[in-house]
């Protein structure tokens, strides 16, 4: 274990900072004193308005700095970079979606191919301390084994999205090794929580509640084989990433043998996967004590939709080896606090 602090005198550039992740990353950094640079071209993919809140928790920080721009803009991109110099880049801003990727795949490739190349070629030419990218669980696929570990094979991705992900880390990895730039991707694993993204389902199932709408569980009714997440509460994600950040891999493996390039993955996901009824049932009781009273959503059982994994399970054992951290925060715990903040968000009486 070797967990290096984070260093408040470096500059750390955040794509995607309106973003769920990304806000609250930036936050965090902001709170500890650091200076950051945010991007985010603030699509409507979802609602814009709970992106702007989100920034606006971070415009009172007198050293956050925020750019309105699309990372598909290699002219932009360059010179952000040349105009900032940042010392440590967390690229977050994506395409997210798995079946959104199957009705619009042009803005996957945009945003996290040609996007992600911008952030590559910006690192390449003004050299970098640190590029941290997201993944995503999705890269695992349909794989049976479980847990999922970031040794195991990953070329069979089921949707668009997580071929996206996967090219990513086949992107990084050759940048890092022509250019020597350290580079850390992130296997993120179902991110849920306060100012969470509204197309998840956690965040879906409770609007459709308060619409009076029945809510659609892709299982085929089947609860003997019902599908599992490794739901993962936003706190942990955050304090994954901020223990990675001035811990930037080197050209020695483990075994003391010469890497071919400065590349490592991570999982970052709660290592221990629920059923999605379970999660479900303690959605419904998180907001029926945000309420004072009962809460029970009406459900519509259909069959798994293209792209969609039965399970996904992280194995975290690398990067409590490598920053001494591991997810902790329960279901129960989290919810609550995402239950919490929605009815006051949405002033719910």
């Amino acid at each position: 274990m070797s967990y290096t602090p984070l260093d408040i005198h470096k500059t750390y550039l955040i794509t995607g900072a309106a973003g769920f992740i990304g806000a609250h990353l930036a936050k965090k950094l902001l709170e500890e004193g650091c200076k950051v640079i945010g991007i985010d071209n603030i699509n409507n993919y979802y609602d814009v308005n709970l992106k702007i809140a989100r920034l606006e928790n971070l415009t009172s920080f007198t050293q956050f700095t925020f750019i309105k721009g699309d990372i598909s803009d290699k002219t932009l991109v360059l010179d952000i970079f040349k105009k900032n110099k940042p010392n440590v880049v967390i690229n977050l801003a994506a395409q997210a979606g798995v079946r959104y990727s199957i009705e619009n795949p042009d803005v996957y490739i945009q945003s996290n191919i040609i996007g992600f190349f911008n952030i590559l070629e910006a690192c390449r030419f003004n050299p970098v301390e640190h590029l941290v990218y997201a993944s995503s669980s999705s890269v695992y696929g349909a794989n049976k084994k479980v847990p999922f570990e970031e040794t195991d094979f990953v070329d069979n991705p089921v949707s668009l999205y997580a071929a996206t992900k996967k090219s990513n880390e086949l992107m990084a990895h050759t940048y890092s090794h022509l250019y020597n730039i350290p580079a850390t991707g992130l296997r993120f694993f179902t991110v849920y929580g306060p100012m969470g993204r509204p197309d998840m389902a956690y965040f879906g199932f409770t609007n459709k509640y308060f619409a009076g709408e029945p809510i659609r569980i892709f299982n085929n009714g089947d609860f003997e084989h019902d599908l599992y997440r490794d739901f993962t509460y936003i706190d942990d994600i955050v304090e994954g990433i901020k223990r990675l950040l001035n811990n930037p891999p080197t050209l020695k493996a483990e075994n003391g043998e010469k890497k071919v390039a400065p590349h490592r993955v991570f999982n970052i996901g709660n290592n221990n996967p629920e059923k999605l009824m379970t999660f479900i049932g303690a959605l419904e009781k998180a907001l029926g004590r945000a309420l004072g009273k009962t809460v029970e959503f009406k459900k519509i059982f259909e069959p798994l939709k293209s792209g969609d994994v039965p399970k996904t399970y992280a194995s975290t054992d690398a990067l409590q080896k490598a920053v001494g951290f591991k997810p902790s925060t329960s279901i129960e715990e989290g919810l609550q606090n995402f239950a919490d903040w929605y009815v006051k968000y949405y002033k719910i009486k």
